[in-house]
């Protein structure tokens, strides 16, 4: 399985590696993903085997630490459209993020003490790993580097004071991403469970088989728009079972443990720290 990922080296350089095992094994001449990191430049760098570092001395950065475009599909499980009594989507409801947002498989999650409704949304994220503009879904893997995972983490009060949701999901130090990136061929996209726990409660459950709109439609769609580029994150929508819909709610508080795990994929966890 071909899995990459982001790292702080213990003098705080940021650094592109490849995961084997328990180690990080770093890529010459490659720091992050850029412009110019293609699927081939990844594949020819020298690997640097005597540079290798076991991952629990590290600190991992996000999947892509700083992307161009963070894009986020809002509805994308019939299960998740029900329980917010929406109408079922024709067209992917999409909203951005920022690489401020992002943090890392196991940085704390900064919710803010302003808001009274902080929200978890296990999901898949795509990380672009060929740059392009109006790609046709049959060759949209062609444009992916990998998939990761994520956790959307929302502000309620904040999102619903108005039609629009940025004010809502796009805190800084709010949306873990990581722990590696998979290559698409290492992942079965039809069977892979999510599950999203707070406190060790398992609140999400599904299989990325139930997304509406699947990875090629939803690359399709927004590269009609605006081009994608290497490092570019796509995170793929949330299954049923957020907290502001549970009965009494869920609302994450200080101290509180979220981990969102995907088959085949990995598995993030995170503190919640009130700010």
């Amino acid at each position: 399985m071909t899995r990459f990922a982001h790292f702080l080296t213990p003098n705080g350089e940021p650094q592109f590696a490849e995961v084997a095992g328990d180690l990080l094994v770093p890529l010459q001449g490659i720091s992050t993903l850029g412009p110019e990191i293609t699927p081939e430049v990844l594949s020819s760098a020298q690997r640097l085997d005597e540079a290798a570092v076991p991952s629990v001395d590290v600190r991992l950065l996000p999947a892509s630490p700083d992307p161009a475009k963070v894009l986020c599909v809002g509805l994308n499980y019939a299960s998740h459209v029900a329980e917010v009594n929406r109408e079922m989507p024709d067209y992917p409801v999409l909203f951005p993020k920022f690489a401020s947002n992002l943090i890392g498989p196991t940085d704390d999650i900064v919710v803010p003490a302003e808001s009274t409704g902080p929200d978890y949304e296990g999901e898949m994220a795509v990380i672009i790993g060929r740059p392009g503009r109006r790609i046709a879904e049959k060759d949209a893997f062609d444009h992916v580097l990998g998939f990761s995972v994520s956790n959307d983490v929302s502000m309620r009060d904040y999102q619903y004071k108005s039609h629009q949701w940025l004010q809502g999901k796009a805190w800084d130090d709010s949306t873990p991403l990581g722990p590696h990136i998979v290559t698409p061929g290492e992942v079965d996209l039809a069977a892979a469970g999510i599950r999203t726990t707070v406190n060790g409660r398992t609140l999400q459950e599904a299989t990325l088989s139930m997304m509406m709109f699947s990875v090629p439609t939803l690359i399709s769609t927004i590269s009609e728009f605006t081009r994608l580029d290497v490092g570019d994150v796509i995170l793929t929508g949330t299954p049923a079972g957020i907290g502001s819909k549970r009965d009494p709610k869920v609302i994450l508080r200080n101290g509180d443990t979220v981990a969102v795990e995907i088959d085949g994929i990995g598995r993030i966890e995170n503190t919640v720290v009130t700010k």
